[in-house]
């Protein structure tokens, strides 16, 4: 019987109703979506690097290794020589190993040197390979490959030429040996979409007339002449290793962070991630209480249309308690009004929120890497929404209580 007449007044009302329950959707829509992208963003930071089980560097810290060897941030603190990179490549427990070489740039984008291994090492997503969009993988000492946002910001396509400048923030440029682009990497979402690959050799190809970081006054080696050298590098800034069972990990691990000769470091890029999200993770919180506010706004906008509502319902109420229904009833009959607003809000909010999913999941993550996963509602989504229900019933007992208290004689009162 109340569920009728609670039925009947919101069909009554139906415009103000309607209003409400579309904030309350559109709220519930933002806060579950602000949550899908908050995980989905966690999952892409913690799978921006999978299958490498240890970085290798000069030792410093986990953090700032992972940080400069996988996001590209900051420089290293010294260079790992490559008799150590060999000793520990040729180490029993050790399945692969890429080596990476960072310090120049070109246009604020970094460069990296790395071997054609890495293209096949490097995993994203869990599994995904690095794809090539457009082109080929580097064939000649001066090809380069470059990352999907290289290309888009800089207008690079297949054979363009690039000049790369010595340093991060240097003035002094390369361009005595020219690169050429020679494939565009498709979106990864990670920090790959910003590099600029190219050979081992390259960077020592580059760095023939260089000596102390500054170029030798007057000298000059011809490109052809620069072909015929040993280009074997003297020192790189980090490598990833792959072991060949899991069980070897820590006694690889430690068997590094103890090389007598010369101090290393090789972190476990899981745990490292964990670590560095940690620092960062205070924007997902800031986010998810902006949009927790959200939806406390719009459970507040519905006890204020309950609290307007109520001078214009005051004679339905009294004609209730002539009838013979109880004051309990009258409040109950308000709460569950509320409380069918905030469900129907609620369900509406989580259709719209996979309507939104289905056409922003190939937009986001074609454009951002950013993959947001379409699943059936988690456990903590399904608190989500019978906490909203059940704030929609909490904020409906100020205006309910304020109506069980008024009186039959108030109601019927005609006021001038």
């Amino acid at each position: 019987m109340i569920l009728r007449l609670a039925f009947g007044s919101l069909l009554a009302r139906a415009l103000t109703v309607g209003m409400t329950v579309l904030a309350i959707a559109l709220s519930v829509a933002l806060f579950l979506g602000v949550e899908k992208v908050r995980t989905g963003a966690k999952s892409s930071f913690a799978d921006t690097i999978s299958g490498t089980d240890l970085i290798v560097g000069a030792r410093s810290g986990s953090v700032q290794l992972l940080l400069y060897s996988v996001f590209r941030i900051g420089n290293a603190t010294n260079n790992v020589t490559w008799e150590s990179y060999r000793d520990i490549a040729a180490q029993p427990q050790v399945d692969w190993i890429v080596p990476i070489s960072l310090g120049d740039s070109h246009r604020q984008f970094r460069v990296m040197g790395t071997t054609p291994a890495f293209f096949e090492r490097y995993k994203y997503r869990q599994d995904r390979a690095l794809e090539v969009a457009t082109g080929a993988v580097m064939a000649d000492l001066f090809d380069t490959v470059i990352g999907a946002d290289v290309a888009a910001t800089l207008g690079y396509a297949v054979g363009d030429p690039i000049v790369v400048a010595h340093g991060l923030a240097s003035f002094t440029q390369h361009d005595d040996q020219p690169f050429r682009v020679s494939g565009i990497l498709a979106k990864t979402g990670t920090p790959v979409d910003r590099t600029v690959i190219v050979s081992m050799e390259a960077i020592e190809a580059i760095h023939v007339d260089w000596q102390s970081g500054a170029k030798i006054p007057g000298r000059t080696t011809p490109v052809d002449a620069i072909r015929q050298m040993d280009l074997t590098p003297q020192a790189i800034t980090a490598a990833l290793v792959g072991v060949k069972s899991p069980l070897q990990v820590f006694a690889l691990q430690r068997a590094i962070n103890d090389y007598p000769e010369e101090p290393l470091l090789a972190i476990l890029p899981g745990v490292a991630l964990q670590e560095l999200w940690q620092i960062v993770g205070i924007a997902e919180t800031a986010l998810t209480g902006v949009s927790a506010m959200v939806v406390v706004t719009a459970l507040i906008g519905m006890m204020a249309t309950i609290f307007s509502s109520l001078n214009e319902r005051r004679r339905e109420m009294a004609i209730f308690r002539a009838m013979g229904a109880r004051p309990g009833t009258i409040l109950g009959l308000l709460v569950l009004e509320a409380v069918l607003m905030a469900a129907i809000g609620a369900l509406i909010g989580l259709c719209l929120l996979y309507i939104g999913l289905a056409i922003a999941q190939p937009v986001v993550d074609r454009a951002f890497g950013l993959w947001l996963p379409i699943d059936a509602p988690s456990l903590r989504e399904f608190w989500v929404l019978l906490g909203v229900v059940c704030a929609g019933a909490i904020v409906s007992l100020v205006p309910a209580l304020r109506a069980y208290r008024l009186s039959l004689a108030d109601g019927m009162m005609v006021k001038s």
